[in-house]
């Protein structure tokens, strides 16, 4: 079961260079990795727990590799062994998911020696989520945004705000009504997309107008599930 306590020097030395040339490799990735993530990301400040975990889990994923090799039954105790952890971290959006997936593929390229594999599959993937953030593939044309709008109860509230919605939106939703202050106002969450270019100061006006001044709520760049 010990026996590599008592390996020669020889063998170390052998070892040795293979062991740094994967974790190098794997780490100078990583930070490849995490920096285009970081570049990418759709928001102005990126989770900075992912992108501390880009730059480690392609060198933990080798050293995984390396240590498994080509015996089954350690692979099968690591397995086992990695069965019991339970991640508390909140999942991020797909997108975060599909990094994770590309480390560990670089990761697994690394640890099993194919450094070059390794290397180029890094570059290239990295240079697909470049391409693909520049040509703003799959964005949605306009801003999503939270608009909670508050109403007198005698206000009929069902197409009161339908024109000023198509003035400034491209498509709007009233997802939630609830009472407030014992039943005398209501508020109303819509999940909306804005034009691009609005004026938000010009959108909230208009709909003043129209719910006899009372509060608005705009919440920008917020998805759609957000809750007040």
């Amino acid at each position: 079961m010990f026996e590599s306590i008592f390996a020669t020097s020889v063998e170390m030395a052998i070892m040795l260079p293979g062991l740094l040339a994967a974790l190098g490799s794997a780490l100078v990735m990583g930070l490849v990795i995490s920096f285009v993530y970081m570049k990418t990301h759709k928001t102005k400040s990126p989770s900075q727990s992912f992108a501390l975990t880009f730059v480690l889990l392609p060198a933990v994923v080798a050293i995984i590799i390396l240590l498994v090799g080509n015996n089954v039954a350690r692979a099968f105790s690591l397995a086992g062994a990695f069965s019991i952890i339970r991640f508390r971290s909140a999942p991020g959006d797909p997108k975060d998911i599909t990094y994770v997936l590309f480390s560990m593929a670089v990761g697994l390229a690394a640890g099993m020696g194919y450094v070059l594999y390794a290397a180029i599959v890094g570059l290239v993937l990295c240079a697909v989520m470049v391409l693909l953030e520049l040509f703003k593939y799959g964005r949605p044309k306009g801003i999503e945004k939270i608009l909670k709008i508050t109403v007198p109860e005698n206000l009929d509230f069902q197409d009161t705000f339908d024109i000023v919605m198509e003035k400034y939106t491209t498509s709007f939703r009233l997802r939630r009504m609830k009472t407030a202050d014992l039943g005398s106002l209501y508020e109303l969450n819509y999940a909306v997309v804005t034009k691009d270019g609005i004026n938000e100061k010009a959108f909230i006006d208009e709909l003043r107008c129209r719910n006899g001044n009372l509060n608005i709520t705009l919440v920008l760049d917020a998805p759609s599930n957000t809750e007040f």
